[in-house]
């Protein structure tokens, strides 16, 4: 964001880093670049997404599953939609204090596996929902995310899902290096998919079609001044299909 503000102008993450009394720089680890980039593509990805539904659904809730801390619904906001943001009971009472609801906005504790959470979605069929997940699934067994998507697609009719998968053997990468390296412990990463677009669609009558699209690449092409080595390395992670952007529409 203060390398590129043309490209990543996430001004709400701003105020919300200037907010916290933590030196980042003294206490944590400084990540490497395209680790940094790969964060920043995917919300502007997910975004995308968001904003092409909201052109058809402009009063559909948008829905962040996992969200931390992401401010990804300021971003889309078109004035009529609705945002919900989910995570872990005690990550919500985080937020709650340091990113309160805004106008049509809920911040919804819950455990995605527990599907008690739909109830809490101000879900209209006529208008619409489309979910982002952003680096969400990893940490989940096919199972688990089998049965949650098998139950969204029947409970939300005509809904859409925008997340980002891997493949096994980027899965693999991923718990050598961003998993290890962050020194997380007690977590592992189990969710991959070698072909998206067979793989999900055939988990349940319920989902009407399913597309991916080019991670770093998809959305927007890689940007000169990020330099060659991660210019080059974006595409490599595109061609191999280490990371993609699925995209689910449920009948």
């Amino acid at each position: 964001m203060d390398n590129y503000p043309d490209l990543f102008g996430d001004q709400d993450c701003r105020r919300l880093l200037e907010s916290i009394d933590y030196d980042f720089e003294k206490n944590g680890k400084k990540a490497p670049l395209f680790g940094c980039l790969e964060a920043g593509v995917r919300q502007y990805d997910l975004c995308c997404e968001a904003r092409d539904y909201l052109q058809a659904h402009p009063r559909a809730c948008v829905v962040n599953l996992g969200c931390g801390l992401d401010t990804s619904f300021y971003q889309v906001d078109n004035g009529t939609a609705t945002g919900c943001n989910l995570d872990m009971p005690d990550v919500i009472a985080i937020r709650n204090e340091l990113l309160p609801p805004r106008e049509r906005e809920h911040n919804i504790a819950c455990n995605l596996n527990d599907p008690s959470w739909f109830d809490k979605i101000p879900f209209q069929p006529e208008d619409g929902i489309v979910f982002i997940a952003g680096g969400v699934f990893y940490y989940f067994t096919e199972a688990q995310v089998k049965a949650l998507f098998c139950k969204m697609a029947a409970h939300f009719p005509g809904g859409r899902l925008a997340l980002d998968v891997t493949s096994p053997f980027g899965l693999k990468l991923m718990l050598k290096t961003w998993i290890q390296g962050a020194e997380i412990q007690d977590v592992g990463a189990y969710f991959s998919v070698r072909d998206a677009e067979r793989e999900l669609k055939a988990w349940s009558s319920d989902i009407a079609w399913v597309t991916h699209k080019k991670y770093m690449t998809g959305y927007r092409a890689p940007d000169t001044r990020w330099g060659f080595f991660n210019c080059a390395l974006s595409r490599f992670a595109d061609w191999s299909k280490l990371c993609q952007i699925a995209v689910i529409g449920f009948q």
